[in-house]
This record gives structure tokens, sequence and C-alpha cells, in this order.
């Protein structure tokens, strides 16, 4: 008997542990205050916008598992072997890369893409009708009310630094007046609308004077860009940006249909809010 109801009180400690963890509930899927924590954290925002954003991600979940939509490793694969291809690295370097510059690990990253992807289907199977694309009259009012946007340095000044070992490199980063004989040195000048647009954002982010992340330079080596110089920020007008400004009016309005469908789902569902983070 004893046995019995030791047994009971621990079941009910356990799980009002396992339930003091849980912030929100939608439709019978939690949401812990962990969760909660980690998407403030990482985005720089409250409670409440931290909250929204969790939520919707669980109403995409449960729309996406009800509806069958699944997205393949081969898929994510594919998706990351073509932006891998684009800046001239292979799967591994890339993988790398991706690790250097954001922090991102491999399986992070493949959770982004496949996200990204289920995304995408589920607006193929909520979407009633195609989108239109955006016409020029369209592109060139994105473009005057978006300008600050566009706006980006011309090129940048740069000496690139690379080696086989990986801690030459980082050594020259935290040392600047560090010397070796295995380090090889190039100084470009790399014209912003002529490089990938991974390297022109990291480019971007990097302070002048200072060296980027140490990345693969596809060669089975490694390197990092020291910024000598920047020219001055230009705005290469509507042509130059079109296909840009084109997948930005695109993906806005995608979300458009997207936001309002589960802006009624959220209305309609149940959701329970137990407690926000303090």
């Amino acid at each position: 008997m004893y046995k019995i109801l030791l047994t009971l009180i621990l079941a009910t400690l356990l799980n009002a542990e396992v339930y003091d963890g849980v912030a929100i509930v939608v439709k019978d899927r939690a949401i812990t205050l962990y969760e909660l924590k980690k998407e403030m954290e990482a985005s720089k925002i409250d409670a409440k916008k931290a909250s929204d954003i969790l939520i919707r991600k669980k109403l995409e979940e449960v729309e996406t598992q009800e509806r069958k939509i699944t997205v393949s490793n081969s898929e994510v694969y594919d998706d990351i072997k073509k932006t891998a291809a684009r800046n001239n690295l292979n799967i591994s370097e890339f993988y790398e890369a991706v690790r250097e510059s954001s922090g991102l690990s491999s399986t992070e990253l493949k959770e982004k893409v496949k996200y990204k992807l289920l995304s995408q289907k589920l607006y193929s199977a909520i979407a009633y009708s195609s989108i239109s694309q955006p016409s020029e009259e369209d592109v060139q009012e994105y473009y005057e009310m978006h300008k600050d946007t566009y706006k980006h340095p011309s090129a940048f000044t740069v000496i690139i630094y690379q080696a086989k070992d990986k801690s030459r490199i980082q050594e020259k980063v935290n040392n600047p007046m560090f010397y070796s004989p295995d380090i090889q040195t190039n100084e470009q000048v790399l014209p912003y609308d002529r490089i990938s647009p991974e390297l022109a954002s990291m480019l971007s982010k990097t302070a002048l004077s200072s060296f980027t992340a140490v990345v693969p330079d596809g060669k089975n080596g490694y390197m990092s860009f020291y910024i000598k110089s920047i020219e001055s920020a230009a705005e290469g007008g509507v042509e130059s940006v079109k296909n840009q400004i084109m997948n930005s009016i695109m993906a806005e309005k995608r979300e458009q249909v997207l936001g309002d469908y589960f802006a009624r789902l959220r209305y309609n569902a149940d959701i329970n809010i137990i407690r926000m983070p303090k």
C-alpha cells in the first residue's frame, strides 16, 4: 500500500516538473519556457513577440503534418549543394564556412533549410491561386521606397591570406604582425556586383582594417580577407537589383498569404497560454 502511494506521489511530482516547464500549449503541442527564452535571446525580442513566432511555428508544424507535406533529406542536401556550388565550395567546406561566419552547425543549417522548403511547399498548398509576377511599375515603386536597402559599397580592396593549415591563418588573424612563409598573400579589388551574395555579405559585415572569419578557400585550404579599404556606398540603379527586388516582392506576397491564413487558424485554434518568462 505504501509503495503504491509513494509511486503515485512521485509520478505526480514528476509530471508537475514537466508541466512547470511548459509555457504554451498549441493544439496539445507544448512550447516550453526554455524555447521561449531561447527565441527571445536569439532574436533579441520580448516574450510576446517570441510567443507569437513560436505559436505560428507550431501551427505550421500541425498544418504540414495534417496535409502530409514533407521535405526529404535529399531535397535539403540539393538546396545546400546549390548554395555551396555558387560559392565554389564543396559541401563540407560550405558547412565549415557557415559555422565560421555565422556559428551555425551543419545540423542547425539543415534545419533552417528544411524549414524554408517546408514553408515554400506549405504556401503552394494553401494559396488558392498563383501570385502574379510584379510589373515594372511595382519594381520601380518598391525600389524608390527601399533605396537605402540597396545601397552598398562599390568595391572592397582586400588582402587575401591563404594557407593549407587553418591554424596558420587563425594565428595571422589573432596577431596581424605574425609572419609565416606558409601563408600566401594576394591583394585584390573585389567589385560588390561581381562576387557571390554570401561573400558580399561577409565583407560588408567586416569592419575596415579588420579580418573576416577564417573560411575554406575551395582548394583544400583556408583563407581570411583583410579589409584594406572600402569604396563609398553606391546605388547601382533599379536594373542592378531588379531580380533581388522581384524576389523580395514575391516573398512579401507569400508571407501575406501565409500570415492571413495562420491568423485565421490561430483565432480558431485551441491555444492555452500557461505562463510567460519573467
